[in-house]
């Protein structure tokens, strides 16, 4: 593995960290700062609100500041946020803090799969991907397992210093890492936009990301909730989360090694179909050994349906690569937050079945009209870059 693929898995990595850290210690703020759940959990939604919302913005910056020289703008500030969220001494203080280091945490990823397509050839873009999955994988399993741990042993502000001290540091690290060749791309953030506005495979492939979001990271956002309302404890809740984050470093892993043979459509019809899977099998049953079967069913279709997905996203329009990955990234988490709200009811109600009953039916037709349309693509020499 090159030192460069080493430095973008560290940044997704901590940006990772920081994103999973907070769920554990929700009931912990609480009982700290004096507050109602309720405050500490709106504290957390804006982090990943304010998250979701700066991705394409972040990407249009990329194009006139530089792709490294964005990543360690926005994590030193980030990092410096993040200490800030530890001297938070109200809920209003830490929503402020946390929604702020959620906007410019956001600029991570997109930005790490905005550099790999712009350096990494197409033939071992989605085995580099999968690498920077493994990032993903050991922050969300880090932070799982050990938030909770750190605020129970230590206190929970431990955890942002932590995060806030590593972004910082990983900020200068950067400074080694070369800036990409700057002739692909747009003129202006507008030409960019309109660009990928006259793509209608640029906007199925958005459509795609939108549903991913709602029945991925929608189902992976419900699982703890799902496996406590079977009468688990939060912190057998929290493994099963923790086994999610093995199953993607598993899964990347696996799917660097597939993609090597397999046409993408075949990586994205396996996603789907564990997809279908384990949000069918948790309709059946949400008790703990369902559920961490289910997590690593969730681990594989990430990595093998996301990913392909990415790596077409960086295939799609080279001279707006960042436009595209960062508008991707967005309609995620915008289908994410939006599954939210819609199954927000019955998640109150403890209707969990019914919820990933819906899950799973939404994984069909997003497998198949992916995979087919995947399938259908084929590169044209001006999105060879």
């Amino acid at each position: 593995m090159s030192n460069q693929l080493r430095r973008l898995q560290a940044t997704t990595f901590v940006s990772t960290l920081d994103r999973f850290a907070m769920p554990p210690m929700l009931v912990a703020i609480a009982h700290d700062l004096d507050a109602p759940l309720s405050e500490v959990v709106q504290a957390a939604g804006a982090y990943f609100l304010v998250y979701g919302l700066c991705q394409p913005f972040w990407g249009m910056v990329s194009d006139r500041l530089g792709r490294v020289r964005t990543m360690r703008l926005t994590l030193l500030v980030a990092g410096l946020l993040a200490l800030m969220s530890a001297g938070a001494w109200s809920p209003l203080s830490l929503a402020v803090a946390r929604g702020l280091a959620g906007g410019f945490f956001g600029a991570a990823y997109p930005s790490t799969l905005i550099y790999v397509g712009d350096t990494v050839a197409i033939a071992e873009r989605q085995r580099a991907i999968a690498g920077l999955m493994v990032g993903v994988a050991t922050g969300t399993a880090l932070a799982s397992l050990g938030a909770g741990l750190l605020a129970d042993l230590a206190s929970w502000r431990v955890a942002f210093l932590i995060t806030g001290t590593a972004s910082v540091a990983l900020a200068w690290t950067l400074h080694r890492l070369p800036e990409p060749d700057a002739t692909m791309r747009p003129g202006s953030a507008r030409e960019a936009v309109g660009t990928l506005a006259r793509s209608p495979v640029a906007l199925l492939v958005l459509l795609f990301a939108f549903v991913e979001g709602a029945v991925l990271l929608g189902g992976l956002t419900l699982l703890p909730p799902a496996v406590e309302n079977a009468g688990a404890t939060a912190a057998v809740a929290g493994a099963v989360t923790a086994v999610y984050g093995i199953a993607v470093f598993l899964g990347a892993r696996l799917v660097g090694r597939l993609a090597a043979t397999w046409h993408p459509s075949r990586l994205i019809a396996l996603g789907a179909s564990a997809a279908v899977l384990g949000c069918g099998l948790l309709a059946v049953s949400q008790e703990p050994p369902m559920a961490i079967a289910v997590a690593l069913l969730l681990g594989l279709a990430w990595t093998s349906m996301h990913s392909s997905l990415q790596t077409w996203a960086t295939e799609l329009l080279p001279a707006a690569r960042a436009t595209v990955i960062s508008f991707f990234a967005g309609s995620l988490f915008v289908g994410n937050a939006l599954a939210a709200v819609v199954v927000g009811g019955l998640a109150d109600a403890g209707r969990y079945s019914l919820i990933y009953a819906a899950y799973a039916t939404l994984a069909i037709p997003l497998g198949l009209a992916a995979g087919w349309q995947r399938h259908r693509w084929h590169r044209t020499p001006v999105a060879a870059a």
